[in-house]
């Protein structure tokens, strides 16, 4: 049994929490934009995504924040905050969430393995499973296929550093159409997710 892998941490995000719509539909991108600023506002690094779909991808899904904050143990720890949108054509349940090692989304499988980074890398989605630097946990969409997730993980970085997700190539998040099962016997095929339902390339923000 392996001891030493990273942990993911699930915590009220409080920057965040004036992000959560609830059942609103999203006003505007001028709106977010401010919202976002308001809740990175002395963060010391910060990103976003716009999420796209894979299936047609001029369509807009939904979107992805994170901001990075020192945490009591002295390690960085990221704040992640992922909203899609309703009717998108993604259906109802949980579906698997992760970061993935290339900074592309077209086609979706261009993003790669799921972002590991480390001296014993092994990016391969349902090998590794759920000891990658990217992986985390499902997001859950309502019968209209909307829903938000927040989260926080210790396990990537948005500062510079061996863990940046502003590495060489960059990441991307990508949905998945079913949920992680976190591969409990294994390596199996579609474990971690099956394939890719929307996808969105992180940039830094500003």
């Amino acid at each position: 049994m392996r001891t030493n892998c990273r942990k993911t941490m699930i915590v009220p995000l409080t920057a965040f929490s004036l992000l959560s719509l609830g059942g609103a539909a999203v006003v505007s991108a001028q709106n977010l934009e401010e919202d976002f600023a308001t809740a990175t506002a002395g963060a010391a690094a910060a990103g976003r995504a716009v999420l796209y779909s894979c299936d047609i991808p001029t369509n807009r899904v939904g979107f992805g924040y994170l901001q990075e904050r020192p945490s009591e143990e002295g390690v960085k720890a990221v704040d992640i905050y992922l909203r899609l949108y309703a009717n998108t054509g993604i259906t109802r349940g949980k579906h698997a969430v992760h970061i993935h090692e290339t900074a592309s989304c077209n086609p979706c499988g261009t993003a790669g393995g799921h972002f590991d980074p480390g001296p014993n890398s092994n990016t391969s989605p349902d090998g590794n499973h759920p000891f990658h630097a990217g992986d985390l946990t499902n997001i859950t969409l309502d019968r209209q296929g909307r829903g938000y997730h927040m989260v926080t993980t210790t396990r990537v970085t948005l500062s510079d550093g061996p863990l940046s997700v502003f590495d060489e190539d960059g990441s991307a998040f990508i949905i998945h159409t079913n949920p992680d099962t976190y591969c409990p016997e294994g390596e199996a095929a579609g474990c971690a997710g099956g394939s890719r339902a929307a996808c969105g390339v992180i940039t830094p923000y500003p």
